[in-house]
Parts: C-alpha cells; structure tokens; sequence
C-alpha cells in the first residue's frame, strides 16, 4: 500500500483555496487504489513550535543517542516511513506560512531522515520516492517562487527526494479575474495530470497566459504550460 502524507499547511480553512486544489489531487490519487494517506493539518498541532534554546539542546542530544522514539521526532517518523508528501502551501509574502518552516525544521532529524556519507554529503534516509507543492496565489508568482525554491532545494539536495513537482492556481484575486475558472481549470489540470505525471515537471494556472515560472538545476525542473496563451 502505498502513504502519502498530506500536509496542510493552510490557515483559513473554511474557503481554503489551496486545500480545495490539493484536495482534488488527493481524490484523483484515491480512485487508483491501495492508497493510505495520512493528513497533518499544521493550524491544529498544538505542539508545533519554533525551535528555542533548551529544546534545541534536548534535541541534538536525541540525536547523539540515536532516540528518536519522544514525541517531538513524531512528524519527522512520520516524514520516513511515507512514500509521497503532498504540500498545501499558500502563497504568502513570496514564500509560505511560517508554521510550515517551523514543521519542515521538524523533519531535518540527522539519523533519521537524512545522514553524512564519508565525505559530508547529505543523504536521504526516507522512503519517500516524490514530493508534490500545491500552492496557490492573488497575484502572479512568476520568478518569485521563494517557498517552492527552498523545498526543492531541501528535499533534494538533503532527502534526495527525485521526483518533486509543483501546482499552482495563481492571478485569483486581480481585478477582472475569474478566480473561480481560474481554480476550476487548475482543478481539471491538476487530476488530468495526476494520471500521467512526468517527475520534475510544474503545473501552473493562470489566465491571459500569465505564468509562475522557476529556475533550478538541482534535479532539473522543466516548465509544463498547461494554461492557454
């Protein structure tokens, strides 16, 4: 059976419109079957917090034990044992909520979900083979794409994740904009895409050929233009 965990890293639940899309593309992954996901809603985990001084203490010293089993290794045991993470990330302020850089610094565990190999080069201890962001934005991302940047860098360079993707919906609250074709279109794009997805690939919506476009070499990254120019 194959475990996706979904992390919902946004805020407004109720008219989410990053959850709708992620939402979308988790019932198209449901209907292939034998899939078992596993939801982490970021706005509810109480425990969530920034790393301070004492905890950062106590975690470096968990990690000299190798113990892993206290609750605070919780997201990150979750993190390993997955075969897909699916990221609802909401753009904001050219990157992403901030709860959710607090969730990622949960995942970077030493020994657990990356280690050093004899030369210092990080590499991944998880069973993850691909990594979906789904986010969505008022304006037009184009290079600015801060937040996907970071997690492609992270999830490639430390995870050695191969296959990470990106959806957007973007251009939804400019004026004279359809934000609900808009979402409509990249819903259908989305689970359209879903059934024949190549690794590496973006998927970007947006009216009047208005794209979010980003650059990386770390794996290579190539546009997928789905939206009509």
């Amino acid at each position: 059976m194959k475990k996706i965990l979904y992390v919902n890293a946004a805020m407004n639940r109720e008219s989410s419109r990053t959850e709708r899309l992620a939402q979308a593309y988790l019932e198209k992954q449901t209907e292939k079957g034998n899939i078992e996901i596993q939801t982490v809603t970021l706005a509810e985990e109480k425990t969530l917090s920034p790393l301070l001084w004492m905890q950062l203490q106590n975690r470096q010293e968990s990690i000299k034990q190798k113990d892993f089993s206290t609750p605070y290794f919780r997201f990150a045991r979750d993190f390993a044992q997955s075969d897909e993470i699916v990221m609802a990330c909401p753009y904001w302020d050219m990157s992403f909520p901030s709860i959710f850089k607090v969730y990622l610094e949960h995942l970077c565990i030493n020994g657990l979900t990356f280690h050093y190999d004899e030369t210092g080069i990080p590499r991944g201890l998880t069973h993850i083979k691909s990594a979906v962001y789904i986010t969505t934005a008022g304006g037009y991302i184009r290079d600015n794409n801060c937040g996907f940047d970071y997690v492609q860098k992270l999830f490639s360079l430390l995870f050695g994740i191969p296959d990470i993707r990106f959806f957007s919906a973007e251009g939804l609250d400019i004026q004279g904009n359809d934000p609900e074709k808009i979402l409509s279109e990249a819903i259908t794009k989305i689970t359209r895409c879903s059934l024949y997805i190549i690794p590496g690939y973006q998927i970007a919506a947006a009216p009047f050929g208005e794209n979010g476009y980003f650059n990386s070499s770390e794996p290579k990254v190539k546009s997928c233009c789905l939206t009509d120019s």
